[in-house]
């Protein structure tokens, strides 16, 4: 069975388990960016509150958050963890918003490109800025995260050392370069890897891949 024909058939698998996912679980392009740097190394629950946190406080915007002095954000994204890292990475991020344009400006970005240009912001991986272009920007990148990569390597698909362009390639190579289908493709991964695919206590009777056959890995 071809790369192709595997990844088909766990989409397959999970989207009939599961159904759609309609993820990511932000209201604007502007949360979505927000939300994927502080959702680094802490559950989405978490992010939820801080979030909340700057909404109640009135400065959910790209202006207001960057005429806040680094205290003030800082402890409004505590629930978060990591805060001064992350208010930090979010200013970072913020001044490379207003300079590139905001969304019209990342609008006329080509997409390698503009992935290049937000990886250059300190704080900002690979996992951040894929998952601003493609939860955010509709753009046909693959988001690769610890879940898709438990999937993936519990069923030999790739290698515990394969890094993440090797991964992100396999779907880039191997199925249509569609934004919908990546989306819903990683949602799907996060659902089974907090449901069944645990870390702990892998729950692999009741898994939809349980009788996935094994492959030598891809990477």
């Amino acid at each position: 069975m071809s790369t192709s024909e595997v990844l088909t058939q766990i989409f397959q698998r999970l989207f009939s388990a599961y159904g759609p996912q309609h993820w990511w679980p932000g209201d604007t392009p502007f949360e979505v960016c927000i939300g994927a740097i502080l959702t680094q190394n802490t559950s989405w629950v978490n992010v939820e509150r801080a979030i909340e946190n700057l909404k109640k406080r009135g400065v959910f915007d790209p202006d207001s958050l960057l005429e806040m002095d680094h205290e003030d954000l800082a402890a409004l994204v505590r629930p978060a963890g990591y805060f001064n890292q992350k208010a930090r990475k979010i200013r970072d991020f913020l001044i490379w918003f207003k300079e590139i344009g905001g969304f019209e400006g990342m609008e006329q970005v080509e997409t390698s490109a503009l992935r290049e240009s937000l990886l250059s912001v300190r704080g900002i991986g690979p996992e951040t800025a894929d998952s601003i272009l493609l939860y955010a920007l509709g753009r046909p990148v693959f988001v690769v995260d610890a879940y898709t990569m438990r999937v993936l390597v519990r069923h030999d698909i790739v290698g515990p050392d394969a890094d993440y362009e090797a991964v992100q390639s396999i779907f880039h190579d191997n199925l249509p370069r569609e934004p919908q289908i990546f989306n819903e493709f990683h949602a799907l991964f996060v659902r089974l890897g907090k449901t069944k695919c645990r870390r702990r206590g892998p729950l692999c009777e009741d898994c939809p891949l349980h009788d996935l056959p094994g492959y030598p890995p891809v990477v």
